[in-house]
């Protein structure tokens, strides 16, 4: 059972440092809609195609208010909600295996 115990801890791990990069990919994002940054460029484009999906769904819900989106900020609530529930359960679990 330790085996799984620490497959459990290592994907809670993983889970947390995925996560956490993924906060600051969002917060890149924002920081280069202030800005008029080059739309071909592949910096800009990788953070677009990864933040537009999740970014979307969110916006179908949360509108844009009075020219302020704030589906980033939602979307980094969700994530540090995530890493304050899911992160510490999966540890719970895997010490209680081992």
């Amino acid at each position: 059972m330790f085996m799984l115990g620490n497959f459990l801890m290592a994907i809670a791990k993983l889970i947390n440092f995925v996560l956490s990069a993924y906060i600051w990919i969002v917060i890149a994002r924002a920081v280069i809609t202030w800005v008029n940054a080059d739309p071909y460029n592949p910096i800009v484009r990788f953070l677009c195609q990864v933040t537009d999906p999740v970014l979307m769904r969110i916006r179908r819900y949360v509108p844009i208010m009075g020219g302020l989106d704030l589906s980033p900020m939602v979307l980094i609530l969700i994530i540090i909600f995530l890493q304050s529930f899911l992160v510490p359960t999966l540890q719970q679990v895997a010490m209680s295996l081992q």
